[in-house]
Formats: structure tokens, sequence, C-alpha cells
């Protein structure tokens, strides 16, 4: 069985970023592939920023990233770039810590002005790490979320309907690295 680890760059727990993230988490699940959540804030921010790779919480949040067959990262966009908080874990990965793995890229922002942000600021940082392969991301507008009672979110039904097609391509990158022995 495929597993995948769905990393969250949000620096609050109540972001939309952090609820799509939780999301997701949930539907990767229910389509019957493991899957666990990463929440970078929840990091000891100490041992994130002098890059303290033995520190026991880096060291297992590096084993996760490295038992995933898949990983989905998800930010937040600040001023054209994904989160300073997920840059700081991605700098702590090994030079290629991403190898053979697929990759999903997943970003919030306020503005359209935004969108470029995966393909130019996130997708070279994670095709750096070595990954097998990028699908193509995702990018919704804060407005697009609706956070409900509860803190679970409903999507716009465009949007739900494009993040079920990225999470389908993801899924089946994955079941081809399985098939294959990659």
């Amino acid at each position: 069985m495929s597993s995948v680890l769905i990393i969250s760059g949000s620096p609050s727990a109540t972001s939309r970023t952090e609820r799509l993230a939780a999301s997701v988490t949930a539907r990767v699940a229910a389509r019957g592939v493991q899957s666990s959540l990463l929440d970078v804030r929840n990091l000891p921010a100490e041992d994130l920023m002098h890059a303290r790779f033995d520190a026991p919480a880096i060291a297992l949040g590096l084993a996760r990233v490295a038992a995933a067959d898949g990983v989905i990262v998800a930010t937040p966009i600040y001023k054209a770039a994904y989160s300073g908080l997920l840059k700081t874990f991605l700098d702590v990965l090994p030079q290629f810590g991403l190898r053979g793995k697929v990759v999903l890229p997943l970003a919030t922002g306020g503005s359209i002005a935004h969108v470029l942000a995966i393909d130019y600021a996130l997708r070279p940082v994670l095709s750096s790490l070595d990954p097998l392969h990028v699908v193509n991301g995702l990018f919704v507008l804060d407005k697009q979320i609706t956070v409900l009672e509860g803190g679970s979110v409903q999507l716009e039904p465009d949007v739900d309907e494009r993040l079920g097609s990225v999470l389908d391509q993801f899924l089946r990158g994955l079941e081809r690295v399985q098939s294959s022995g990659i």
C-alpha cells in the first residue's frame, strides 16, 4: 500500500491552508491510501532555524518524508512566495530528500496575482530535491474555501472538482511507481 505524507507549511493552526491540508489528508485516506499530516509549525522552531538534523522531532519529520511514497506540500502564499516556515523545513531535507517520490504542490492565497508562485517559487525547490515527478499543482483563493463549524472546509464546486483532478493525477502517479517498482 502506498503512503502519502501531507506537509503543511502554514504557521497557523486555523488557517485555510491548514484546514485544506487536513481535508486532503482525509480525501487521500478515503481512497484507500495511507495518509498522514505533518504540521511543520509543530516542530521546534530553534531546531528548524539552526538545522539540527539530529534533534528528535526534526529527525522524526525527516524520517516521515523518507518513508512516504508520495508527498503533498500545502502552503499559503505570502508576497508571491511559499511560507518561510515551509522553506525552513525544505532546507533541512537532504539534497535528494524527495528522490523517487511523486509530489503535489498545493497553495492558497488571497489574490490571483499569486497563482504563479507554485511554478516560479515552489516547483523549482521541490524539483531540486530530486522527485520522480512533480504533479501540476493547484492554487486556491482563500475566498474559495469556506470554513465550516467544527473546522472542516467546503470548497467552491469548481475548485473541489479541480482538487479531485489533481489528486487523481497524483494517485495515478503513485500507482505507476508502485507497479513499476521504481
